[in-house]
């Protein structure tokens, strides 16, 4: 029998963490990424979650009537069906996970290396922690989520992951340049 195609990260061979000082960029682990759109309020699509084993995953708004749900644990098929279920006549789900990449971006420095890439103002007071948007970082479309005060998530798709990365790199280099640090 021939040899099966094994999974390999796509990041997997660049370092997987860029630190330095007030800035960190690392590689998330390739977990589970679902796509859910239909006429579903987030804190009913979070109640169907939990119930369906997804409580450890955040949910992001994609769109109109649309949410990323975003986790670390790899997709258990019958966490999707009973979610799926769960979820028939108020929403559609469909399994990002093998098409997109989650990079996270963190520390003082995070918001002036993302200002390097995109135009969103991601202020505290305009881009509060929990929300998201979709926008570009130069001509790659992403999806930035701010998990935190100086802490964010991009998601990209998988083909894209190389090059974003390459760029948000070049973008830290300046960022820390820029900060003094």
């Amino acid at each position: 029998m021939p040899d099966l195609p094994q999974h390999k990260p796509v990041l997997a061979g660049t370092a997987h963490n860029v630190t330095g000082p007030g800035l960190r960029l690392e590689a998330l682990p390739e977990g589970h990424l679902l796509h859910v759109l239909g006429e579903i309020e987030p804190a009913a699509l979070a109640a169907e979650l939990t119930k369906a084993g997804f409580a450890e995953s955040s949910i992001r708004q994609a769109g109109f009537r649309q949410w990323f749900v975003a986790g670390d644990e790899p997709l258990a098929p019958a966490g999707l069906n009973a979610l799926t279920a769960a979820l028939a006549g108020k929403a559609f789900v469909t399994d990002q996970s093998h098409g997109r990449i989650r990079i996270g971006v963190s520390g003082h420095s995070s918001r002036l290396l993302l200002s390097k890439g995109t135009a969103v103002d991601l202020d505290p007071s305009v881009f509060a922690e929990g929300r998201s948007v979709m926008t570009v970082i130069g001509h790659i479309s992403v999806q930035i989520a701010r998990t935190g005060d100086d802490s964010f998530e991009l998601t990209v798709l998988r083909s894209f992951a190389e090059s974003l990365w390459e760029d948000l790199r070049h973008m830290a280099a300046s960022a820390e340049k820029d900060s003094g640090a």
